[in-house]
């Protein structure tokens, strides 16, 4: 299943955490399966929300782990070796508060950042070695005092922000799956509007 891609989206399942700022890869995911009109399932296998789909490229698999954050992981892992998905066939869409609201960045590997989403991802996958398409959040607060912001809600004064972020970064999947990991990262790395909507990324 070489032609097969996974694009997993990070968050944490419930309604309560329906679109706080910690949920931004599961928002993301929503965009992209809203626009290839794929059918989410629970799939209980894989403790994950799952959608099946089809690219340009080849059999596209979506995921959204239900897990909870921290252990992320545990699902990702699950759906890639199910499906025989190599990690660099793998993308992660997560939140980071470590961006400004409105910025995008993709890297083919790294470091988790302290994510931990991305560090249970590392751990059951062994490896750093898959690309991540992180979604600015913004911080506030002292650098560490953080879970109050990112377990919040987006305010009304970001919701223009956010959809954009959210729709470039569907855009940005969407060219790692057509155009390759460079092609994406040169394409749509940095600002989309900044939270004083002063210009836009070209």
């Amino acid at each position: 299943m070489d032609s097969l891609r996974l694009i997993v989206g990070l968050g944490n399942p419930g309604e309560e955490y329906a679109r706080t700022r910690h949920n931004a890869g599961f928002l993301a995911l929503d965009e992209l399966g809203r626009r290839r009109q794929a059918a989410w399932k629970r799939e209980r296998k894989f403790d994950a929300m799952v959608a099946k789909t089809a690219t340009e490229s080849g059999a596209l698999l979506l995921g959204k782990p239900e897990t909870f954050m921290n252990a992320s992981g545990k699902a990702v892992a699950a759906l890639a070796a199910f499906y025989r998905v190599a990690p660099a066939n793998c993308l992660v869409v997560v939140d980071d508060a470590d961006l400004p609201l409105g910025e995008l960045r993709m890297r083919p590997a790294g470091s988790s950042g302290g994510h931990h989403g991305l560090e249970s991802i590392e751990e059951h996958l062994g490896t750093r070695e898959f690309p991540r398409l992180r979604i600015g959040i913004g911080r506030r607060g002292p650098v560490r005092a953080i879970t109050g912001h990112v377990l919040g809600r987006f305010g009304r004064d970001e919701a223009e922000i956010v959809e954009k972020v959210l729709e470039r970064a569907a855009d940005q999947a969407e060219c790692w799956l057509n155009e390759g990991i460079q092609k994406a990262m040169n394409k749509f790395n940095g600002t989309v509007i900044s939270p004083n909507n002063e210009g836009q990324a070209q």
